[in-house]
């Protein structure tokens, strides 16, 4: 295993390491307690950045933090940092791919009982249980706990978390504290939606030049043109606000 490095960006600690060592950490980790990963990207920073009171808690909690961004790791090279990208879509694939090899039981929280039996049946190998919790399930304590309870009553080595942007970091950071609680849990976002072909991500050469975001805005305008041309934008304006307040 190698030695963990990180560096500092934004207000947020990122891991270095390569994806194949993220993966081997991952799976290594899977027998003990319950820790989770993060994958941030510029709309992630920008909350980050925006909301410290209720963002910086989750990231400061998690296990392992990984950029998922060519952008962001565009912006961190111009500050002097180095910040290999890791995307979830990416850590998703490798890990489910492995889950399957090894015949393992994943959970995932967050998608339709159709996109589950689909990642069963692209990974024959693999055995998914799930939970689909309501939309807007993060504003009722009832719900998050069905969620928090389900993950340590199933007990898996990995755990999906896909339900979003704060919801599935506020979700891990409560299962943390439950003390049956398991395994790794990895907030992922719409990464299962892409490995099941629901979404496609965009051609490699895209995402090396760090524009996937555009194909993702192209595939979606209408939910979409509001995070890409408002919202992450703002990135640059809360840089350079930071670099005034140091």
């Amino acid at each position: 295993m190698s030695i963990r490095e990180s560096v500092y960006f934004l207000g947020s600690r990122f891991d270095t390491e390569s994806l194949e060592e993220a993966v081997h950490n991952i799976l290594a980790e899977t027998r003990g307690g319950f820790k989770y990963v993060v994958t941030p990207n510029v709309h992630h920073m920008v909350r980050l950045l925006e909301d410290p009171a209720t963002m910086q808690p989750l990231y400061e909690r998690a296990w392992r933090v990984y950029c998922d961004s060519r952008v962001l790791s565009c912006l961190a090279w111009f500050s002097g940092r180095r910040l290999p990208v890791i995307t979830g879509s990416d850590l998703t694939a490798h890990l489910i791919a492995r889950a399957a090899e090894q015949r393992l039981t994943i959970a995932l929280v967050g998608p339709t009982a159709a996109a589950c039996a689909a990642v069963g049946y692209k990974y024959p190998g693999l055995n998914v249980v799930f939970h689909t919790p309501p939309m807007g399930f993060i504003k009722s304590e009832h719900e998050v706990q069905k969620c928090v309870e389900f993950v340590a009553k199933t007990q898996t080595p990995l755990i999906f978390l896909a339900v979003g942007m704060p919801q599935q970091e506020i979700l891990a950071r409560q299962i943390v504290d439950h003390p049956q609680a398991r395994g790794v849990g990895l907030c992922v976002g719409a990464s299962i939606d892409f490995l099941t072909g629901k979404e496609r991500r965009a051609p490699v050469w895209l995402q090396k030049v760090g524009l996937e975001w555009l194909h993702r805005l192209l595939s979606d305008p209408r939910r979409l043109a509001s995070r890409y041309l408002i919202e992450c934008p703002r990135i640059f304006y809360l840089i350079y606000l930071k670099r005034r307040k140091s």
